[in-house]
């Protein structure tokens, strides 16, 4: 079976400064419990704010790191989702129900990739 990546991307700027409700974390632990019961979801997790991360790039001669926040990143991968699906489309749908547990002061918006097994 096909693996995908969801990429969970957020604008921090317009995410709630307090983070999650417990009322969107009760949710998304529903959801989780359901993915991982049905034997879809393989791992996923949240990421730190990108002002704590790093940025590595390699130029074709050296190596730079630079530090974040990145000024020129509206969005930023905030988190993801490691899923083992029969099709894109049940990745699809997984991935609409993730988006759908959110309310309407979250804007965020899901990258899904297959995973190249070859």
């Amino acid at each position: 079976m096909p693996r995908y990546l969801s990429l969970v991307r957020i604008d921090e700027t317009t995410a709630p400064a307090e983070g999650p409700s417990a009322d969107l974390m009760r949710r998304m632990g529903e959801l989780i419990e359901e993915m991982t019961k049905a034997g879809v979801l393989l791992d996923t997790a949240g990421l730190t704010p990108a002002a704590q991360g790093a940025r590595v790039d390699w130029d074709g001669e050296r190596v730079s790191v630079t530090d974040g926040p990145f000024t020129e990143a509206k969005e930023v991968v905030g988190g993801y989702a490691l899923m083992q699906c029969k099709d894109r489309a049940e990745a699809l749908e997984w991935t609409r129900r993730f988006l759908g547990v959110h309310g309407p002061e979250w804007t965020i918006a899901c990258e899904l990739r297959e995973i190249n097994e070859g």
